[in-house]
């Protein structure tokens, strides 16, 4: 066992009026940037592809997790299991995948995968080259048409793809996914869809790898795939517009444009779905030592899924999404076990698969707890906890008690907490709200620059925040394990 030194911010304390509970007398000189840093690179490295809920890689890494738990000598929190199996939808895009602007037959551009363009998480198979068609939002319902009087039939579709930022009266535009917006290509005759950002968006959203694909049938024969805004406008090269006065123009009179190109576009994924693929989150149990509090729990959780690779050209490491919040998640358990520290209540230490598609895992997680919920007090979600230059603590107005838990300690350490809050959850935070468990949102500020992005890695990683917000939830979840914390009503 290392030697335990105690973290306390004297300076902090005497500024404040306050001194630090023996309580918080924390393993915190356990948590080094290090080894946070020394998982993260783990987690995110080509060995495990991206982690991808279903593939060989997420497997590899829920092993790595479990073997964690079991060095740390934790219970399974699953009876005699530490997974808990489900299923979820599953694709994988084989080698190799091609994307080419052709004109008069000829073969003009060819895209990178990775930085031009990349297929959606659900793309269905195809190996065609075909006219190409802008149509808009893809939206075609009875109010507005961006399929009236224009032949897709056998075409490829160019539509933006996030719906209108406006509204007309008595219009829904659905719910935007692209499996709606590439079902409603397909009965209206197309057979593959390309999807462009809204160019007028500040800033416009890059081309992102996504799994996250809306309800309904999979079109396995149906290429999705979403290209750069110069990719866009040189489609458009000799239509007399580019990309932003398409959008400009749609947006401004709130009509439908559509318009066949002169363009054709080469297009070639080979994909393989599975309705259902085996996968599973991943949780241990460190019991409490009060013979009354440890029979409440505390779920201390994070999501180990990302987006995977695709062709064997690109993967996406996801360093901050999530492989920091995971790797935060085996730091904390990590840290109760060295310092010999004996919570009072039980905590459940939890690796959420599928949230990328949806929060299936954490879905799951409390429609078949492990435990009584009605016993949980609190649950603790850190995702996306290693980039930026402060700390969010979120669902502070539904649960203000707990939320102040946080801030009180923060206070105490490197006081940097924002005041900035919201209610109702967020990510796989949300199911357990939505069962009244009291949540904490743990997420750092200006954390988004590389999301689903190849650039996810873990030198972009801010070292020092990352620690500071793993010594805040770590500190935290003390002083509600030692029952400095009564499970609050929400508040609507």
């Amino acid at each position: 066992m290392k030697k335990i030194y105690i973290h306390i911010l004297f300076q902090a304390s005497l500024l404040l009026g306050q001194t630090i509970d023996n309580d918080l007398k924390s393993a915190a000189d356990l948590i080094t940037k290090e080894s946070l840093m020394g998982k993260v690179e783990v987690l995110s490295s080509p060995e495990f592809e991206g982690r991808l809920s279903g593939s060989e890689g997420y497997n590899k890494a829920s092993e790595y997790v479990k073997n964690h738990f079991i060095k740390l000598g934790l219970k399974p929190a699953f009876g005699t299991d530490y997974y808990q199996k489900l299923f979820v939808e599953y694709n994988e895009i084989k080698s190799p995948a091609r994307f080419c602007l052709v004109k008069e037959n000829d073969i003009v551009k060819e895209y990178k995968l990775g930085d031009d363009y990349l297929f959606r998480g659900f793309t269905g198979s195809g190996d065609f080259t075909a006219p190409v068609v802008f149509c808009g939002y893809g939206i075609s319902n009875a109010g507005y048409d961006d399929y009236k009087n224009i032949d897709v039939n056998e075409k490829i579709v160019i539509v933006f793809k996030q719906n209108p930022t406006w509204k007309l009266e008595g219009v829904k535009w659905g719910n935007g996914y692209p499996r709606e917006k590439a079902n409603t290509a397909a009965d209206h005759g197309a057979i593959g869809l390309i999807m462009v950002s809204r160019p007028l968006d500040t800033p416009p959203q890059p081309v992102i790898a996504s799994v996250m694909h809306g309800d309904g049938e999979q079109n396995a024969n149906f290429p999705q795939l979403h290209m750069s805004l110069d990719a866009a406008n040189d489609f458009l090269s000799g239509s007399g517009y580019d990309i932003r006065d398409l959008q400009r123009k749609i947006d401004e009179k709130q009509k439908p444009f559509s318009f066949e190109l002169s363009a054709s576009a080469l297009i070639k994924v080979q994909a393989d779905y599975y309705k259902e693929k085996e996968t599973q989150n991943i949780a241990a149990l460190l019991e409490g030592n009060d013979e009354e509090l440890k029979n409440e729990y505390i779920v201390i959780g994070a999501h180990l899924d990302h987006v995977g690779s695709q062709a064997d050209e690109v993967y996406f490491p996801g360093a901050n999404d999530n492989a920091s919040g995971s790797a935060g998640v085996m730091q904390i358990a990590e840290a109760f076990i060295q310092s010999g520290m004996k919570p009072k209540r039980s905590i459940i230490f939890t690796l959420f698969t599928s949230e990328e598609q949806g929060l299936f895992g954490a879905e799951y997680f409390v429609e078949n707890p492990p435990v009584d919920l009605k016993n949980v007090v609190a649950m603790l979600n850190m995702d996306c906890i290693g980039s930026g230059d402060s700390i969010q603590i979120g669902n502070g107005k539904s649960a203000p008690n707990l939320w102040n838990i946080f801030r009180e300690t923060d206070l105490l350490n490197d006081n940097l907490m924002l005041e900035r809050t919201w209610a109702g959850g967020g990510a796989d935070a949300t199911p357990f709200h939505n069962k009244g468990i009291p949540i904490a949102y743990i997420v750092s500020y200006y954390s988004y620059e590389h999301l689903h992005l190849s650039t996810d890695l873990p030198e972009t990683l801010n070292k020092d925040l990352y620690k500071s917000i793993i010594d805040l939830a770590f500190l935290s979840s003390l002083k509600i394990a030692n029952g400095e914390y009564v499970r609050e009503k929400l508040v609507q």
